[in-house]
């Protein structure tokens, strides 16, 4: 891997990560493009400039996590954990992150073999997230703000971004749907599944970080292409959630599906042929 190739992936994933289109699947097309061998630093990389994201996440949403912690550890201190809605928020958060954090530490092997038939596996799952994003663009009414959830909505939720930890399953993608079958609208649900990606994207993103760091002393020429992949990634992950949640307010999600399904066929035929 160059410098450039760092620099290039990361603009991919900045741009994919939040808008539904699979960060995962368009990191596999280019890392394949660029004849980038995969292997365990590879995918070491690609997590770790999740990070990148995570802080594009925490710079936009700034206030309302502040707000959301406060309110959190207020609720703690006052034994009213429930009684606020920011503090609640927070509960909620916790709660879906949990069964895609059991499934990520569970299936972790099985999630990297995926990456043994990338095409394919990419393939199969954009078309998954093509049908989910018109099935409730179709279905949905989507009236519901995002006061209004509960546990269950957060479960739900959660259950959904269970699929996103397999390549090629955009994470925006399904946990905004799980959002919208729920019945919030797409700016709330695209708001409730950008707040919980922090923490398993964070998790994930640090595990890799340490298991870097523990590596042998011949990888530390990899530093300077994870913190360009880092960086880069960060500022047009930025760019991406401001325009995607103006997007949002004022659009469909059919864009999106269309775009998936088309991306997803390419894939499979070419895998299969």
């Amino acid at each position: 891997m160059t410098i450039f190739d760092a620099f290039l992936l990361g603009i991919v994933q900045g741009l994919t990560e939040f808008i539904p289109v699979s960060s995962t699947a368009h990191l596999l097309i280019f890392e394949k493009i660029l004849g980038i061998p995969y292997d365990s630093r590879l995918f070491a990389f690609s997590v770790i400039i999740q990070l990148g994201t995570v802080v594009a996440i925490l710079a936009f949403f700034w206030k309302d996590i502040l707000i959301i912690l406060k309110a959190f550890l207020l609720g703690i201190y006052n034994k009213k954990p429930f009684e606020d809605f920011n503090a609640r928020l927070g509960w909620f958060i916790i709660l879906a992150t949990i069964p895609a954090g059991l499934a990520g530490l569970l299936l972790r092997d099985d999630v990297q073999s995926n990456f043994e038939q990338p095409f394919l596996q990419a393939g199969i799952r954009l078309l998954l997230t093509a049908f989910l994003l018109t099935t409730i663009e179709y279905l949905n009414t989507r009236k519901r703000p995002l006061e209004s959830i509960t546990w269950l909505d957060a479960l739900v939720i959660g259950l959904f971004q269970v699929i996103a930890v397999f390549p090629g399953a955009s994470r925006s993608g399904t946990t905004i749907t799980g959002g919208m079958v729920r019945g919030f609208d797409r700016p709330s649900s695209a708001r409730f599944a950008f707040l919980m990606s922090i923490p398993i994207l964070l998790a994930a993103g640090l595990f890799e970080t340490i298991s870097i760091l523990k590596a042998p002393s011949e990888n530390i020429e990899f530093f300077p292409l994870l913190f360009i992949g880092f960086i880069v990634s960060g500022v047009v992950g930025w760019l991406a959630v401001k325009w995607l949640i103006n997007y949002l307010s004022k659009h469909s999600l059919y864009v999106f599906a269309i775009y998936c399904a088309v991306l997803g066929a390419i894939l499979l035929l070419v895998e299969l042929t």
